[in-house]
C-alpha cells in the first residue's frame, strides 16, 4: 500500500481508474490506497451485467442455455456441466439431426438442439454445403438423397460416418449400423452420379426421367430411389451407439448408461460427483460411475498406478488408484464400463480427487431388501433387533459392501429407504437367510435388475 502525501477537493468529477499503470487502485481508511481492486465503476457495470444475464436465464432459459453452451463449445468440462444444468431446468438436449439442427447449439420446440459444429469430423466447409443444400431444395428424404445433393468433396465419407454414428440421421433411418452398410454403396453411387452430371453426360435414369428433366436439366426430387442399398442388418447394441455418440460429440446426449440406474443409485449413495468437494476427507463415501479414461502411471519405485477418468450425471472429475488397490482391481478398469467404488475425497493444488479404494462392476453388485411393515418401521425394538442382525454380518467393515435397503410397504405406498453403510453386510445368501429366520421377509436384489 502507498500513503496519500495530498489531497484537494475538486468538487464532481467523472470516476476513472486510479493508480499505477496496469493495475486498479481505491482508497480506503486512512488516507491509504489498496492497489488491485476495483472502483465503484466496475461494481456497477458488473452489478448490471449480473443482473442481465439472470433476468435472460430466468425469463428467456431456453435461448439464454443455447447461447451459454454455444460460447463455451470448445471447454469440455463446462459443456457437461451446462448440460447437466439444462437436464436439472427441464431442458432437453437433442442430438444433431440432418434436417433440423444448424452451426451452433440451436432452441427449437422447447429443447436445446445440437448444432453441426459441435460434431467432430464436421469442418466448417461440410456444413457451409449441408446447410445450403437444405436451404436450396427442403429437408433430405434418405441417406441416398443427402449425398446426391451435397457436394462430397465437402462432404467427404469420414464426416458423413460421424454424422450417423452420433445419431444425425436417425430421423430418417433409426438403425445406424444399416446406414453404415449402405454408405459403402451409396457413396460411390452418388460420386458417379456427381461426375456424369459435371461432364454433361447424365445417367440412364436421368434420360428417362428420374434424374433430369429433359427440358430444364434439373434433379427431381425422387432420384435417390435409384440408389443401391446394402442387405438388411441388424442395428448396433444401444451401449455401442452411446460409445459412439460420447466419442464424436463429447458427451452422451440420447441417452446416459447411468440413467436406467437413476432411481436406485440414491439409496446407495445420497451424494453424487458434484458434491465431492463438500465431504470431509475422513469420510468414507460410495459412487456409481462411468469410467471414462484410464492413465496408467509408474511411480518411483517403478509399481503400477492409475488415474481414472470418471463421470455421473452431473459431473467429470478425476480418481486415483495407488500401486496396491491398482493391483488388486487392475482388471476391472475398461473404458466405458459402469462401476460402483468406494473411497475418500482428497484435496491437493486446489483440486478435488476421488482416491479410490475398491470397486465392482455395476452389474455384479447385489443388494440385500428387507420387507418392514409401517408398524415394525416405528417399533424400536424391532429396529434394535434388525440392527443386531445385520451388525452380526459385517464384522468387517472393509470387506462389508452390500448395502441393505429398507422397504416400507403400506396399502397405498412402497417407499424405499437406505439403511446406511453402517449396516452393509459381507454374505448376501446367509444375511438373507438370517433375515427371514428372523421373521423379516428378505430377499436379494440385482442393482441392474428392474
Amino acid at each position: 500500500m502507498v500513503k496519500i502525501v495530498t489531497r484537494k477537493y475538486l468538487g464532481k468529477q467523472n470516476v476513472y481508474d486510479i493508480g499505477v499503470e496496469g493495475d486498479h487502485n481505491f482508497a480506503i481508511k486512512n488516507g491509504l490506497i489498496a492497489s488491485n481492486c476495483f472502483n465503484k465503476s466496475h461494481s456497477t457495470a458488473y452489478g448490471y451485467v449480473t443482473y442481465q444475464t439472470a433476468y435472460l436465464k430466468a425469463n428467456y432459459p431456453l435461448e439464454y442455455m443455447a447461447a451459454l453452451l454455444t460460447a463455451n463449445s470448445g471447454d469440455t468440462d463446462k459443456v457437461q456441466k451446462y448440460i447437466t444444468n439444462c437436464t436439472n431446468m427441464g431442458i432437453p438436449i437433442d442430438p444433431p439431426d440432418i434436417n433440423r439442427s444448424g452451426i451452433d447449439f440451436t432452441p427449437t420446440a422447447g429443447k436445446i438442439l445440437f448444432g453441426f459444429s459441435a460434431v467432430r469430423n464436421v469442418g466448417q466447409n461440410a456444413i457451409a454445403c449441408i446447410l445450403s443444400a437444405r436451404n436450396e431444395t427442403g429437408e433430405f428424404k434418405s441417406l441416398a438423397d443427402f449425398c446426391d445433393r451435397v457436394d462430397l468433396r465437402a462432404v467427404n465419407r469420414r464426416t458423413l460416418e460421424s454424422l450417423i454414428y452420433c445419431g444425425a440421421f436417425d430421423k430418417i433411418e433409426t438403425n445406424r449400423q444399416q446406414l453404415i452398410h449402405d454408405l459403402e454403396l451409396v457413396y460411390d453411387w452418388a460420386q458417379s452420379r456427381a461426375k456424369d452430371r459435371a461432364s454433361g453426360q447424365g445417367n440412364l435414369f436421368d434420360l428417362l426421367g428420374n434424374g433430369f428433366s429433359q427440358n430444364q436439366n434439373k434433379r427431381v426430387n425422387n432420384a435417390f430411389e435409384t440408389a443401391p442399398k446394402a442387405k438388411p442388418v441388424t442395428d448396433f447394441p444401444p451401449q455401442k451407439k452411446l460409445q459412439m455418440e460420447k466419442e464424436l460429440l463429447g458427451f452422451y446426449v440420447s441417452d446416459h448408461p447411468l440413467k436406467s440406474l437413476r432411481q436406485i443409485v440414491p439409496l446407495l449413495t445420497p451424494i453424487n460427483l458434484s458434491q465431492l468437494g463438500e465431504q470431509r476427507e475422513d469420510t468414507r463415501l460410495c459412487a456409481v460411475v462411468m469410467l471414462n479414461n484410464v492413465k496408467k502411471v509408474v511411480t518411483k519405485k517403478g509399481d503400477q498406478m492409475a488415474i481414472l477418468q470418471i463421470e455421473d450425471l452431473t459431473t467429470q472429475l478425476e480418481a486415483v488408484v495407488f500401486p496396491k488397490i491398482y493391483e488388486r482391481i487392475t482388471s476391472l478398469l475398461q473404458v466405458d464400463t459402469r462401476l460402483i467404488i468406494w473411497g475418500k475425497v482428497d484435496r491437493r493444488d486446489e483440486q478435488t480427487q476421488f482416491i479410490l479404494e475398491d470397486a465392482e462392476p455395476v452389474e455384479t453388485v447385489q443388494m440385500v431388501m428387507v420387507e418392514l411393515n409401517p408398524q415394525q418401521a416405528v417399533n424400536i425394538e424391532e429396529l434394535h433387533r434388525l440392527k443386531k442382525i445385520l451388525q452380526e454380518h459385517s464384522p468387517d467393515k472393509e470387506k462389508a459392501k452390500m448395502p441393505v435397503i429398507g422397504v416400507i410397504q403400506t396399502e397405498n405406498s412402497r417407499k424405499l429407504v437406505r439403511l446406511g453403510w453402517q449396516f452393509c453386510v459381507q454374505d448376501s445368501r446367509i444375511t438373507v437367510q438370517a433375515l427371514q429366520n428372523a421373521s423379516f421377509p428378505a430377499h436379494i436384489k440385482s442393482l441392474t435388475s428392474n
